[in-house]
């Protein structure tokens, strides 16, 4: 019955035109504009359905393709398809998407319809970004995207919204210029831009290694990898719940998305000769900026750093996994660490949204995201305190809740290659704890602190329907992975095959 249906386009397109169409319902009639956006959202959400059950696990080949000539001059087509690393980050983006639009509900007045408009927009051009199998396509999705947030946090920020929109917006497009330039290079030697064509041209050692430093420096950005993550925090701390949402959940796993689909099957020797030093800059996030994340008094910087922490364990995965290809009889090993950066990816994806969720609850009521005004919050919102406990857990990594389940992965992968490498990456589980449980001790536990504090009401029906959500998925994942795991299991495999050939086979001297 789907077989027929443009899918894909649809994810796209559909929330495109939706935030053209609210846009022209306007802040006039908001009820209708934010109506209009949930239903589209719900729409799109629904879409998963058909997609997920008509997926075939079984094979690695893109599915649901949809192709037609774009810009024929050079050879550029709109080319869609997925993968097993593509699909669940399409389900997660739509399942994040409503739950924002639900987040927002009552608490955005200024110009609330485009902020549905934004976030619509934006979940289209993500869509598109996990969807496209032209590297031309895929480059316009990852520019496009960045423009919406860019609104969202420039025109629905905090006090210094204004600088922190323009950093975001510096960093990221800074960086993707030099995969423009990696793609151009790529072009003019293979006269295409299909993904295929470019993972399957065989390149010298030189030419690998410039494309995959072009390549470093967009997803590093994206991720974001130690030293280029400055502008995070700032992003986090100024954009709108929503926006933090959205950033944290989606747009971060963009550049763990980007090493798997560009920078390792393009570039597979240089990938693996430059592996050591992914890894080195991947255990600086995950131990220094830790012992940062310790020191922040902001709920939201706190969280932050956290996320470039636990973002480091996707980079362990992915670099640890080309690391162990070389070694033939590790293949077992390399797949669990691919497998554990997804799913690591989607983890963090639901954790880091529930937290920034968490503190946008406490913010809308008493306008503060610093930890020393609060204390004491179970007292006055039990279920509300149950949530936060739940998703700190899963923040720490406690087995039973998903964000055991992906870095477990990655740190059984490590051991394989060395056992001071998992080690310096287990630190993650003892620094998350720490700061984690010292932000809900000092939030959640202990006296009410104040007179706000003790006149807290606990959620209300909107914020049990996100927090519910986000807790269902983390307790599903943590209990229950194996139909992720399967989902992606020929995608992996596929990859690790791919890149255990060297591509310098056959290039002259």
């Amino acid at each position: 019955m789907f077989a027929d249906w443009p899918l894909l386009s649809l994810f796209i397109w559909l929330p495109i035109a939706g935030a053209v169409a609210v846009l022209v319902t306007g802040d006039r009639n908001a009820g209708a504009a934010k109506w209009l956006a949930l239903l589209v959202s719900l729409a799109t959400l629904a879409l998963c359905i058909p997609l997920w059950s008509n997926f075939d696990a079984s094979t690695s080949a893109m599915q649901f393709v949809e192709r037609s000539s774009w810009i024929p001059a050079f050879a550029v087509e709109y080319h869609l398809g997925i993968d097993g690393f593509s699909l669940p980050l399409i389900v997660l983006t739509s399942i994040v998407t409503v739950l924002v639009l639900i987040a927002g509900w009552e608490v955005i007045e200024y110009k609330p319809s485009q902020y549905v408009a934004a976030f619509l927009a934006l979940a289209g051009l993500m869509n598109g970004v996990f969807a496209a199998q032209d590297a031309l396509l895929f480059y316009v999705f990852f520019e496009g995207m960045l423009i919406p947030m860019f609104i969202i946090i420039g025109v629905w920020g905090g006090p210094r919204r204004v600088y922190a929109s323009l950093k975001f917006f510096l960093y990221t497009f800074l960086g993707s210029v030099f995969m423009l330039l990696g793609l151009i290079y790529l072009y003019l030697k293979g006269q295409s831009f299909q993904l295929a064509d470019l993972q399957a041209m065989s390149l010298t050692m030189t030419e690998q290694t410039w494309v995959f430093f072009a390549f470093l420096l967009a997803f590093a950005v994206k991720i974001p990898m130690w030293p280029v993550h400055t502008w995070l925090p700032d992003a986090h701390v100024e954009a709108p719940t929503g926006g933090s949402m959205v950033l944290a959940a989606v747009m971060l796993k963009v550049g763990g998305y980007g090493f798997l689909r560009f920078s390792l099957p393009i570039a597979p020797d240089a990938s693996a000769e430059y592996a050591w030093l992914i890894i080195a800059l991947s255990l600086v996030a995950v131990v220094y900026i830790g012992f940062v994340a310790l020191a922040q008094q902001d709920m939201k910087k706190l969280i932050a750093y956290s996320s470039i922490s636990h973002m480091g364990f996707v980079t362990i995965g992915l670099f640890i996994a080309i690391a162990l290809v070389l070694d033939k009889n590790s293949a077992d090993s390399a797949a669990l660490g691919m497998q554990g950066a997804m799913v690591q990816m989607i983890s963090h994806g639901f954790v880091s949204a529930a937290m920034f969720g968490a503190v946008g609850v406490l913010y809308d009521r008493v306008h503060s995201r610093q930890i020393a005004d609060y204390g004491g919050v179970v007292n006055t919102m039990p279920w509300f305190s149950a949530f936060v406990v739940l998703f700190a857990m899963a923040n720490c990594g406690l087995p039973g809740t998903s964000g055991f389940v992906g870095e477990f992965m990655v740190i059984l992968a490590t051991v394989k290659m060395s056992l001071g490498v998992a080690a310096l990456a287990g630190l993650t589980l003892i620094l998350g704890a720490a700061y984690t449980l010292w932000l809900v001790k000092r939030v959640i536990f202990g006296d009410v602190a104040n007179a706000q504090v003790a006149e807290l009401k606990d959620l209300n029906s909107r914020e049990w329907v996100v927090m519910g959500t986000l807790a269902f998925f983390v307790l599903l994942i943590g209990l229950w992975p194996d139909p992720l795991i399967q989902v992606m299991q020929s995608s992996v495999e596929a990859l690790i095959q791919h890149i255990t050939a060297s591509k310098l086979i056959g290039i002259p001297g």
